[in-house]
């Protein structure tokens, strides 16, 4: 199997370096071809020579790269019938379409069974995204629309409302995709790399726990009440003593979404310990958020550290964490008001 990797973003946000991460942390093991896919006659950095054809460089032990020029597609079957490599990274030009890119490896899967197209990620300076947006438009929103995971550079020198207009900016193109705000500097490449190939939002992870939970409860007909042992990191079944509260009963077979709504947000927002022990001891309190099953997070802090949080009715923990690749919270619960749940984070 060959997973071919699309890297783009604009010109200067940082594409080789996170290449270069990538290949030193995580990619030794494997033989990979890395190819730099050139629009016209746009120079590049490596200053290989214009003509056509395939010019090909040893980067380190397994890897190789290729700058391709003229016909991407009869160039990239060359290199797969030549490598036979374990992955395959595209660099395309900085002001490249990401959905251009994208077609030609959809071909490429279309004519070998056992090619992938394994990611699609686009690199974005943090301090420049939001003016590129709007002077670069089509190309710049075209390479942030068709990413499924959107890594953002120099987070470290960007200001905290800097940093929360980027990714909200990024979120309205695109809803779906990651975005990776966490300094490169405090995450391992193994961690882009998990996110990278599809690790699932924080509210998918906690709503499919919450189902088979569910489902659970259904098959053996458990309508007792259970005690929360959150002292074991226990993060199964708090939703049990609820089931006859929500007026449902065990007759039919329901999934958790049917019955629960959730709230989860992505965010690169910093919190402090005191902020969130009043916005937890809230949720525990009173129920103008709603009846609220459950609350999970992992968020920067204010003084460089990180914070996990968990709740369920009644209590709560947090705990110093290692770094994510963003801030994420997740709420889950009925009737839930999610303008005032953003209100309470401050979002």
């Amino acid at each position: 199997m060959t997973k071919i990797d699309i890297i783009s973003g604009f010109l200067g946000a940082g594409k080789t370096t996170l290449i270069r991460k990538m290949l030193e942390e995580v990619f030794s093991g494997e033989q990979v071809v890395l190819v730099e896919n050139e629009y016209g006659e746009v120079g590049i950095d490596s200053g290989f020579l214009k003509d056509a054809g395939v010019e090909i460089r040893e980067l380190n032990s397994g890897c190789i790269c290729c700058t391709l020029v003229g016909d991407f597609n009869k160039s990239l079957r060359e290199v797969i019938d030549t490598y036979h490599p374990d992955r395959i990274l595209i660099e395309p030009s900085g002001v490249g379409k990401l959905s251009d890119v994208m077609f030609s490896v959809k071909a490429m899967e279309e004519e070998y069974p056992d090619v992938r197209m394994n990611a699609l990620v686009t690199v974005a300076n943090a301090l420049k995204a939001a003016k590129q947006m709007k002077a670069f438009g089509e190309f710049f929103n075209n390479q942030i629309e068709n990413a499924t995971t959107v890594v953002l550079s120099r987070t470290q020198s960007a200001k905290p409302a800097q940093l929360d207009l980027c990714v909200k900016m990024i979120q309205e193109l695109n809803p779906k995709a990651a975005v990776i705000t966490t300094p490169w500097d405090e995450i391992t490449g193994a961690q882009i790399l998990q996110v990278i190939e599809g690790q699932g939002s924080l509210m998918e992870e906690m709503m499919a726990e919450f189902e088979a939970v569910h489902e659970h409860d259904h098959d053996h007909g458990d309508d007792h009440g259970h005690e929360h042992d959150h002292d074991h990191g226990d993060d199964h079944g708090h939703d049990h003593d609820h089931d006859h509260d929500h007026g449902h009963d065990h007759h039919g077979h329901h999934h958790a979404d049917d019955v629960f709504t959730s709230w989860g947000r992505e965010t690169p927002h910093k919190f402090t310990r005191e902020g969130l022990d009043e916005i937890l001891k809230s949720f525990c309190d009173s129920e103008e958020y709603g009846a609220i099953l459950r609350a999970k997070g992992m968020v920067p802090a204010e003084d460089g550290t990180w914070i996990y949080f968990d709740m369920v009715p009644g209590e709560y923990e947090m705990r110093a964490g290692e770094p994510d690749y963003t801030g994420r919270l997740c709420v889950i619960g009925t009737d839930l008001d999610e303008k005032k749940l953003e209100a309470a984070f401050g979002l």
